[in-house]
């Protein structure tokens, strides 16, 4: 997920001018992935771990997404190429990513916004926003626009293998708190983490970082590629 939040003031005689809204990036009419010159990231590494949560019912919304017919990654070219260098690189550490979401349509932000509208669904607020109440998440948590819909966001995760060749043998880090979890101990330098959660959500955004990904200090799993090839342009065709 991705949270926006802006500064309003609430003085306006006395308080220079609150800036403008962000404009919303236009909306492409590439109706797949290789007319919006998307990759499937598996074309390139074969066994990288997905689990794609929107696909599934497992997830914060409690069922599977709009927009996600099947469970798989697709990320702009230049983008899912940083990927691929970024798991070489971990593989010789006895690392791998895990990742949890790549492309996001815009009807599935669209989803989520009428997800967290009504409030009188809170089947899944024990596992993801535990303390907080939903009216919260929406403005807060949930934006109208998702930097996942250009095509260069993804969310994912570190796994310690014991053999390089066997992804059977990845074992997912600790790295405090679940994907998806709204609350204050998902921010990346979280200060209540214990010392080896502390290391190795370090260990993630150093090794994200050195192919030009950067965090988004609300979540530990969220990366955006810089910078974006697409940064005006947003994505609506469905993962099939």
């Amino acid at each position: 997920m991705l949270l926006l939040s802006g500064c309003v003031s609430t003085s306006p005689p006395a308080s220079p001018p609150a800036p403008s809204a962000a404009v919303a990036p236009r909306l492409s009419p590439a109706s797949d992935a290789d007319a919006a010159g998307m990759v499937d990231v598996r074309a390139s590494v074969p066994d990288l771990a997905l689990e794609i949560r929107y696909a599934s019912a497992d997830n914060f919304v409690g069922r599977p997404v709009e927009g996600y017919a099947a469970a798989r990654c697709y990320l702009l070219r230049p983008v899912a190429q940083a990927l691929q260098r970024v798991e070489r690189r971990l593989r010789t550490e006895g690392l791998r990513l895990k990742l949890f979401d790549c492309y996001r349509p815009a009807r599935a932000v669209g989803d989520f916004v009428a997800w967290a509208g009504d409030l009188h669904d809170q089947s899944t607020k024990a596992a993801y926003y535990p303390r907080l109440d939903k009216s919260a998440l929406l403005g807060d948590y949930i934006s109208p626009t998702s930097g996942h819909s250009r095509g260069a966001t993804l969310d994912l995760t570190l796994m310690r293998c014991g053999s390089a060749s066997d992804p059977a043998t990845c074992t997912p880090l600790d790295m405090g708190t679940p994907f998806d979890y709204f609350d204050v101990s998902a921010h990346t330098d979280w200060p209540g983490a214990s010392p080896a959660q502390r290391e190795d959500r370090q260990r993630l955004l150093a090794a994200m970082a050195r192919e030009g990904f950067v965090n988004y200090p609300l979540e530990w799993w969220h990366y955006t590629y810089k910078p974006e090839p697409t940064p005006d342009t947003a994505y609506d065709f469905p993962i099939r």
